[in-house]
């Protein structure tokens, strides 16, 4: 992803070591989103829920903030296949300094916004038009990433939500104790993925519990560490994609 290849191995150590970097990320965008306003954010299944929730109990307009939020979500995965599935489906390389790009932005969007008080007051309850502002952008920024990572390791890796990632875990796992039993074994890359799982797993919670003290003691301006962590990974790439790109080396 870094360096732009078309050609994406699940399981490179440069790979596996920005998936779990965006792990970590994806925890402290959750857990500041959460703080902010009591939502995650990158939880599509709960916002469902909370509309079928307050639709049935007559508070539509709440309803309709709440299906408006994941829709965000839905928008940012559109941007990263058109910027990566997209051109790789037409022959051309993927603009993955983009998608860094607009990851960066978005943030540093979230992180200016806060800074002048456009959020409100941290840790209010969600009820106000620009709580679901916040939770929309976090979530445009979770789609984008979830669906970039998907993309590259083939639908192998999610780093913004854990429910898939656990449900591949048990599968994998299960191989691991019956893999005697199974021919094709030694073939796969199981024992890599089962890691490469665990590790997205261990970054998200961290990020989430690094995130809980920086949140607490820094509020809005909490957002300034996954601004700084997306705005390397954006700058790295736009270095090794275009600046220094390999037809020049």
């Amino acid at each position: 992803m870094i360096f732009g290849s078309q050609s994406i191995s699940a399981y490179t150590r440069l790979n596996m070591s920005v998936w779990m970097i965006l792990a970590f990320q994806a925890g402290l965008l959750n857990i500041g989103g959460f703080m902010a306003c009591h939502s995650f954010v990158s939880h599509v299944t709960g916002f469902a829920t909370l509309f079928g929730i307050e639709a049935g109990g007559g508070n539509y307009l709440h309803a309709i903030g709440l299906l408006l939020v994941p829709l965000f979500f839905l928008l940012g995965a559109m941007i990263s296949a058109f910027l990566v599935d997209v051109r790789l489906k037409m022959g051309r390389k993927p603009k993955y300094y983009i998608v860094f790009g607009v990851i960066f932005f978005l943030i540093l969007v979230v992180e200016i916004a806060g800074f002048n008080g456009a959020w409100g007051k941290f840790g209010e309850p969600l009820a106000f038009t620009r709580d679901y502002v916040l939770l929309s952008l976090l979530c445009m920024i979770c789609g984008v990433q979830n669906a970039t990572v998907s993309l590259v390791s083939r639908s192998v890796v999610r780093t913004t939500h854990l429910t898939g990632i656990t449900t591949d875990l048990g599968i994998g796992l299960m191989r691991v104790f019956y893999r005697r039993k199974i021919p094709e074994y030694r073939a796969s890359n199981e024992a890599q993925a089962n890691w490469m799982r665990i590790g997205i797993i261990t970054f998200f919670v961290l990020g989430s519990a690094a995130g809980y003290q920086w949140f607490r003691n820094w509020e809005f301006r909490g957002f300034i560490f996954p601004t700084v962590i997306a705005g390397l990974l954006f700058f790295s790439a736009l270095y090794f994609q275009v600046i220094r790109r390999p037809d020049r080396l």
